[in-house]
C-alpha cells in the first residue's frame, strides 16, 4: 500500500487551523488567503491649491517672518492683503557696473570727488537722447534700495567706472571656468571660501552646430543661450557633492558652446567695437524708437529683443564680459516700464543671459516670479525658453549669496509645475536632475543652526512643492530615482524635521512614490528612514495631514516587504507611537459630530457617497499599518496579546456602523482577523472571543457585501473554538454561511467554507448543516469554481470530508453520491486538468495548487466514497 493510500485511510476530521509546517510557496500562499491579508486603501487626497503663493493658506509660517508672494509698493489701493503688487519699474534696478554685487550696501561716502568721472567714450546715442548731468556720488546712483534710486534715462552712464581695472584687482576669469570648473578657485569675493563642484558630464552635446557659427543664429538655437557668470563670483559655500550624476540642464554649459556662437573671441577691442555699431547699435536704437504704448509695438519690442539676443551670442557677447554691458542693461530696464507680460519675459531672459547679479539677479527673478503668479500666462513660458534660464540661475548661482532670488526663482518653477501641459517641459529640460542637486547644496551649506538655515527652508518649501508636482509625471520617476532623490530628500527631511510645510511636501511626494513597486523598494532600502518617519510623527501628532500621509508610506512599505515589517517592528518605541496616535485619533472620532449629507442631495443619502472625515481617515491608514504588520508572526503575535491594540479595534467597531464610514470598519475587521489567527494562550483576540463574534454577527448581517466577507472571515478563524461554534448554532449564522456558497464570488465561498469545514468537525452541527442543504451547495461550488480555483476546490473537498464521517450513505443521496463521483474522476485527471489552466502566468502556481491541495484530499475523499458504494451495493436476485 502507498504511503499517499495509507494516508487516505486515516479518518481525521479537516480543521481550518494554522499550519507550522507549511514549506513551499503554494502552500503559504494558501494559508494566507484563509486567515492573513494585507489591506490596501486609497492615496490621501491632496486638494488643488489654486492660489499661487510662496506659502499658501496651510502654511505652518508666520507671515511676518517670510518673504512675501507679493511687493509692497508707494502707494497702497485699499486691498485686504497689506502687500499689494504694483509691478517692478526701471527704477527698482541699480545701474549696472562690471563689478560683482557684494551683497551689502556701503554708506555714502561725506566727501565729494575732486573730479568728475568722465563718461564712457563708447556710449550709443548720444545725440539723440538728452544727456543727464553726471550725479555728485556714484553710490547716489546706485541708492540704499530700489524703492530709493533714482529713475535712470537713456544715454550715456556717468560715474562708472573707468574701463581699464584699477590696480590690485583681480582679472575676470575666463569663461571656460563657467563650466569646466577647477577643484579648487578662489572666489573675486574676499569673504567667499573655496568651492569644488562635480565636473560636468562628458557627454554633453554642443548646442550649436558647425554651420550656426558663422551666421545669425535661429530663435531656438538663441534661447537655448544662457550664459551665466564664473563659478568663482557665485559660489562661496565650499560645498561639495562628489559623484553627483544625471540629466545635464540643457542651457549653454562650456566655453566651446559659448566661443562656438561667434567662432571665437574678438581678436581686439576694436573688433568688437565695430560689431557693436554695426550690428548691436541700430537695434538698441530701434528698441527705443519703437511705439511702446500699442500692441503692434509690443510685438515689434519681443521681435526686436529675440534679434538682439541673438546677435549678442553671435558676438560672443552674452554674461559680463561686453564693453559696452552697461548701457545695453540700462535699455533693457527701461523696456519693463512698458508693463507687457510678455515683453518682460523676453527682456527677462536677455537679462539673465547678460548675468546681472546682486539686487538686479534678485529684481529680474521677483519680476518673473510675479509673472507667473497668473495661470493666464502659462502660455507664456510654454512658448518661450525662459524655464533655462530660470534653471541656469538655480544650477549656477551660490544658493546663499543670492538665497532670495534662488527662492523667487523656485516659487516660478513651482507655479509652472502646477499647470500638467508644462510638465513634461519641465521634465525634459533636466529639471529633476537641477532641483535634486540644488537639494544637495543647500543640505550641505546650511545645517540646523546655520545663518542660512531659515533661507534654505523657505526654498526647500518650494523645491519639494514642485518635486510633488512633477511626480505626477510618469517620466519623473525614473529620472528621481536614478539622482538618488529619495535618499536626498530623507536628508532634507532629517535636517527640517520641525518644518511642518516641508515635511508635508516630502510627505506626499513618499505618498505618491511608495505606490510604485520601484520606489516602495528603494525607500524602504534608504538607512533610517523607519527611524525618521516615527520621528516625524512624534514630532507632528496633531497635524493631520502629516500624519495620515506618513501612515499611508509606512502601509505600503509594510504591505509589500515581510522585510519592512521587521525593520519598522524593531524600532525604538515603534508601538507605544502607533498606539497613542491611534488612542488620540479615536478619542477625536468619538468627539466628533455624526456623519452629515452631502450639500445638495436628498435626505438620508446612500452613505457610499460621504467621504470619511480627516479623522478617520488618519484611522483608515493607521490600522491599515497595523493590519499589514501583523502578517509577521512575531509581530502579529505581539499585537494578539496587546491588550490596548486590540481593545481600541474593537472600541471603533462598537463606535462606527458600516454606513458610517465603510472602509474604517472593514480596515478594523481585517486586523482583527489577522490577529484572530495567533491563537496563542495569551491572546487577547482569544480571551475576548464572545464579544467579537457578536461584533462579527452585526457586521454578517448588515447588507454591505465587503462586510459580509471580512465577517465571514474572522469567524472561520474563530470558529476553532467550540465556544464559538455553539455562539454560531445558537444565533443561526450557520444558515447565513451556507447562503453564501450561492454567491458568484469565490472569495465569498472560500470564507464561507473556513467556517464550515469547523463546524462540521462536530456530529450534531453536521446534521444540522445537512438540513439546511449544505451538501448540494457544495457541489454546485466544486462545479462551478473547481476548474479555475484549485485552492477552493480543496477546501469544499476537505468540508465533503468532514461531513461524511457518519457514512456515505448517511450524508449523501444517491445523486449527491453520483455527481460527487464524475467530479472527482474529472478532476483528477491531470491531463484534463491541464486545458482548464489557460493562462500561462497563472499555469505554474495552479498546477502547484493542483498536485499539493487539491489531489490528495480529492482522491482521499473519492476512495472513501468508492469504498463505501461498493459495499452497499445490492445484490441482484438470480432469475
Amino acid at each position: 500500500m502507498s504511503s499517499v493510500e495509507k494516508k487516505c485511510d486515516k479518518r481525521e476530521p479537516f480543521y481550518l487551523s494554522p499550519c507550522l509546517k507549511r514549506k513551499t510557496s503554494a502552500e503559504i500562499i494558501s494559508e494566507a488567503r484563509r486567515s492573513l491579508r494585507t489591506v490596501n486603501t486609497q492615496r490621501p487626497f491632496t486638494p488643488r491649491d489654486d492660489q499661487r503663493k510662496l506659502f499658501g493658506q496651510a502654511s505652518s509660517r508666520s507671515s511676518e517672518g517670510r518673504p512675501p508672494s507679493t511687493f509692497r509698493g508707494e502707494n497702497h489701493v485699499g486691498q485686504e492683503d497689506t502687500e499689494v503688487m504694483l509691478g517692478l519699474h526701471a527704477r527698482n534696478f541699480e545701474e549696472p557696473d562690471s563689478r560683482p554685487g557684494s551683497g551689502k550696501r556701503l554708506s555714502p561716502l561725506e566727501h565729494k570727488p575732486r573730479l568728475p568721472v568722465p563718461p564712457d567714450d563708447d556710449s550709443y546715442g548720444s545725440t539723440a537722447l538728452p544727456k543727464p548731468k553726471p550725479p555728485a556720488d556714484r553710490l547716489q546712483v546706485r541708492g540704499a534700495s530700489g524703492s530709493q534710486t533714482r529713475p535712470l534715462k537713456s544715454g550715456p552712464l556717468a560715474g562708472l567706472l573707468p574701463a581699464k581695472q584699477p590696480e590690485g584687482c583681480k582679472a575676470r576669469e575666463p569663461l571656460t571656468d563657467l563650466l569646466f570648473p577647477v577643484t579648487k578657485r578662489q572666489a573675486s569675493d574676499s569673504s567667499s571660501a573655496e568651492a569644488c563642484w562635480p565636473a560636468p558630464c562628458g557627454d554633453r552635446k554642443p548646442l550649436l552646430t558647425e554651420t550656426s557659427r558663422t551666421g545669425c543664429l535661429s530663435k531656438g538655437d538663441c534661447e537655448k543661450i544662457v550664459p551665466r557668470r564664473p563659478t568663482s563670483e557665485r559660489f562661496s559655500s565650499g560645498m561639495s557633492r562628489p559623484g553627483t550624476t544625471g540629466t545635464p540642464v540643457k542651457l549653454a554649459a562650456g566655453a566651446r558652446e559659448v566661443t562656438e556662437l561667434g567662432g571665437g573671441d574678438m581678436k581686439d577691442e576694436s573688433e568688437e567695437s565695430v560689431f557693436w555699431e554695426t550690428r548691436v547699435t541700430p537695434l538698441l536704437q530701434e528698441l527705443e524708437s519703437v511705439p511702446q504704448d500699442t500692441a503692434d509695438g509690443v510685438e515689434r519690442l519681443c521681435r526686436t529683443c529675440e534679434r538682439l539676443h541673438c546677435i549678442l551670442g553671435e558676438g560672443n557677447l552674452l554674461g559680463r564680459k561686453g564693453k559696452r554691458r552697461a548701457p545695453l542693461l540700462r535699455t533693457l530696464f527701461q523696456l519693463i516700464d512698458v508693463g507687457s507680460d510678455r515683453l518682460n519675459l523676453q527682456l527677462a531672459k536677455l537679462i539673465l543671459a547678460l548675468s546681472v547679479s546682486g539686487n538686479n539677479l534678485l529684481n529680474i527673478c521677483k519680476l518673473i516670479f510675479k509673472i507667473s503668479r497668473s495661470d493666464n500666462n502659462d502660455s507664456l513660458f510654454k512658448n518661450n525658453s525662459i524655464i533655462d534660464s530660470l534653471l541656469s540661475v538655480l544650477l549656477l548661482e551660490d544658493v546663499l549669496s543670492a538665497g532670495e532670488a534662488v527662492l523667487y526663482c523656485m516659487g516660478t518653477l513651482k507655479f509652472l509645475s502646477g499647470n500638467r501641459s508644462l510638465l513634461k517641459a519641465l521634465v525634459s529640460k533636466g529639471s529633476v536632475h537641477t532641483l535634486l542637486q540644488l537639494t544637495s547644496r543647500l543640505t550641505c551649506s546650511a545645517a540646523p543652526g546655520d545663518a542660512h538655515f531659515t533661507v534654505s527652508g523657505h526654498i526647500l518649501v518650494q523645491l519639494t512643492a514642485t518635486l510633488r508636482n512633477l511626480a505626477d509625471l510618469r517620466e519623473f520617476r525614473p529620472e528621481f530615482l536614478s539622482n538618488r532623490g529619495l535618499p536626498e530628500l530623507c536628508v532634507v527631511l532629517q535636517q527640517h524635521s520641525n518644518d511642518k510645510d516641508i515635511c508635508t511636501n516630502v510627505a506626499r511626494l513618499f505618498s505618491k512614490l511608495s505606490s510604485y513597486n520601484e520606489c516602495c523598494t528603494t525607500l524602504a532600502s534608504v538607512p533610517g528612514c523607519y527611524g525618521l518617519f516615527l520621528e516625524v510623527l512624534r514630532r507632528h501628532q496633531k497635524k493631520q495631514d502629516l500624519v495620515v500621509r506618513m501612515v499611508f508610506i509606512l502601509g505600503n512599505l509594510t504591505a509589500k516587504s515581510g522585510e519592512a515589517r521587521e525593520q519598522l517592528w524593531a524600532e525604538e518605541g515603534v508601538l507605544d507611537t502607533l498606539l497613542l496616535l491611534f488612542l488620540s485619533y479615536h478619542r477625536m472620532d468619538k468627539a466628533s459630530p455624526g456623519p452629515r449629507a452631502p450639500s445638495g442631495t436628498v435626505e438620508d443619502p446612500p452613505q457610499a457617497l460621504r467621504q470619511p472625515s480627516d479623522v478617520e481617515d488618519v484611522l483608515i491608514k493607521l490600522i491599515r499599518l497595523l493590519a499589514n504588520l501583523s502578517i509577521h508572526p512575531a509581530v502579529g503575535t505581539a499585537l494578539a496579546t496587546n491588550t490596548q491594540c486590540v481593545e481600541l479595534l474593537l472600541k471603533v467597531l462598537e463606535h462606527k456602523a458600516i454606513g458610517d464610514c465603510k472602509e474604517l470598519v472593514i480596515n478594523a475587521a481585517a486586523a482583527v482577523n489577522n490577529l484572530s489567527f495567533y491563537q496563542e494562550e495569551s491572546s487577547v483576540v482569544r480571551a475576548r472571543e464572545l464579544p467579537i463574534a457578536h461584533l462579527m454577527l452585526k457586521l454578517l448581517l448588515s447588507s454591505d457585501i465587503d462586510g459580509m466577507l471580512e465577517a465571514t472571515r474572522v469567524f472561520g478563524n474563530l470558529s476553532r473554538s467550540k465556544v464559538v461554534r455553539a455562539f454560531i448554532l445558537k444565533h443561526k449564522v450557520h444558515q447565513f454561511v451556507v447562503t453564501l456558497l450561492d454567491s458568484k464570488n469565490p472569495d465569498v465561498c472560500f470564507s464561507a467554507c473556513g467556517v464550515l469545514i469547523n463546524l462540521t468537525t462536530d456530529e450534531d452541527e453536521r446534521a444540522v448543516l445537512r438540513e439546511e442543504g449544505v451538501i448540494q451547495k457544495l457541489l454546485d461550488c466544486l462545479r462551478d469554481f473547481g476548474p479555475g480555483d484549485w485552492q477552493l476546490a480543496s477546501l469544499v473537498c476537505q468540508t465533503l470530508w468532514n461531513s461524511s464521517e457518519d457514512g456515505v450513505a448517511l450524508c449523501f443521496s444517491e445523486q449527491e453520491t453520483r455527481s460527487l463521483l464524475q467530479l472527482l474522476t474529472l478532476y483528477l485527471d491531470e491531463e484534463l486538468m491541464h486545458q482548464w489552466n489557460m493562462s500561462e502566468d497563472v499555469r505554474e502556481f495552479h498546477q502547484t495548487c493542483w498536485e499539493l491541495e487539491f489531489f490528495p484530499v480529492a482522491q482521499k475523499l473519492r476512495n472513501r466514497i468508492q469504498s463505501q458504494v461498493n459495499l452497499l451495493e445490492p445484490l441482484t436476485t438470480p432469475s
